[in-house]
């Protein structure tokens, strides 16, 4: 089995995002190129984020249609289309248009991965699962600014787009060639339909308690990537050291996903949820009390501590409460949350450090950080059965009791 998942799922969402971690870094500097102004320029950027969010809920519905396998093979053509007009895009419009459908490719991507391994890892492996595959998207996104890096000394800005489109290439050819894991999956077209608006409204409670707290985590997750080089940048150090502090950061985050899988699925979520999100937080919280480059570095690692411990934290809860039925279409509402709440966190700093300072906008995620770790704290128990090994004996107690009496489990 983990050598199936690997040429499956693992090794192509590692191509895939090795792909885009190259491109990122350079969207803005070819809009730049372009004539565009800092805010034009930030803004061409964003729309990755926002053709993920306008992306989720279809991505639910095509995996649900099609299938998770072939949604992965159509997410990984319209990438390979949406990267090839941003590469010969002729102006600003064009490669906006490119970034867009970009970020909605890889919405259907991220879901189909997600839904697949969900379906065909048993659930007593599932974090761990979902936290690898995590973990391996963290390393393509820290793989791919070197990679691109490397082809920009031998051609210009957008031969890194190209570049993406051949590891997009080769994650549809693992992707075609590896085929299913398991065959005794129900065909997608043998489960019942409904419509994403009346799944929304038959799990409107479940979204509003645990979607909010997941709404926090995504922002909070987000903010780790904005306000590093925004308070590196403010302390006066320069580009590289900046580019190097977030490095040993990422290393750090990249190194715990597998031991953060394992604790989840041996002692339950919240032994890792609420940690992440309190470390994570308060790490963010105390950045503006650093005014040192040890000072940074020292804080910056903690942050990749918090963040790495919650690896798969977001697409293991997820899992836990989709409706095995209508999985694919929950999880794409699921991932509207998320990538909402990941679009909200740099947008927050930015409001406040427009009102106030920097520093409020940092302490002000430090504290949602918080907050956040309450919420999932108070909501995750409430509808994951997997919450904590406690919690996951009281469930199985109570299935079984149910069955004993002739009812349905709650």
């Amino acid at each position: 089995m983990t050598r199936s998942l690997l040429t499956s799922a693992y090794l192509p969402a590692l191509l895939f995002e090795t792909g885009l971690g190259a491109v990122v870094p350079v969207v803005a500097l070819v809009a730049a190129g372009m004539g565009a102004g800092l805010d034009q320029a930030a803004l061409v950027v964003a729309l990755l984020g926002v053709g993920q969010i306008l992306g989720d809920v279809p991505a639910g519905a095509l995996a649900a249609r099609v299938g998770d396998r072939r949604a992965m093979l159509v997410a990984a053509a319209v990438a390979c289309v949406a990267l090839a007009i941003a590469a010969v895009a002729p102006g600003l419009a064009v490669l906006a248009v490119g970034v867009l459908l970009t970020g909605a490719a890889s919405a259907v991507f991220h879901l189909a991965r997600q839904a697949y391994l969900t379906e065909v890892v048993p659930v007593v492996n599932r974090a761990r699962a979902l936290s690898t595959l995590g973990g391996v998207s963290r390393i393509g996104v820290f793989l791919g600014p070197f990679l691109g890096a490397a082809v920009l000394h031998v051609a210009d800005l957008r031969a890194v787009f190209w570049l993406a489109v051949g590891t997009t290439v080769a994650a549809a050819l693992v992707v075609g060639l590896a085929g299913d894991v398991d065959d005794r999956r129900p065909a997608a077209r043998d489960r019942p339909r409904v419509s994403t608006a009346a799944l929304v409204r038959r799990h409107r409670r479940l979204l509003a308690t645990l979607g909010v707290a997941v709404v926090l985590v995504g922002a909070v997750r987000a903010t780790r990537g904005v306000v590093l080089p925004l308070w590196s940048e403010h302390l006066g150090f320069a580009p590289a050291t900046t580019s190097l502090v977030f490095g040993v950061s990422g290393a750090v985050d990249m190194l715990l996903f597998y031991p953060a899988g394992r604790v989840m699925d041996r002692r339950g979520r919240l032994w890792v949820a609420v940690p992440s999100m309190l470390v994570l937080g308060g790490a963010i919280a105390v950045l503006p009390l650093t005014s040192t480059l040890t000072g940074l570095a020292v804080v910056a690692m903690v942050m990749g501590f918090g963040n790495g411990i919650g690896s798969g934290i977001l697409m293991t809860l997820g899992a836990d409460v989709a409706p095995p039925e209508h999985r694919a279409q929950f999880l794409g509402v699921w991932r509207v949350f998320q990538d909402s709440g990941a679009a909200a966190g740099p947008l927050a700093v930015s409001a406040v450090a427009a009102a106030g300072s920097l520093a409020a906008g940092i302490v002000t995620m430090g504290a949602a950080g918080l907050l956040a770790a309450g919420a999932l704290a108070a909501t995750v128990p409430r509808w994951s059965e997997h919450a904590t090994g406690r919690t996951r004996a009281r469930a199985a107690a109570a299935r079984a009791a149910a069955e004993a009496a002739g009812s349905d489990p709650v």
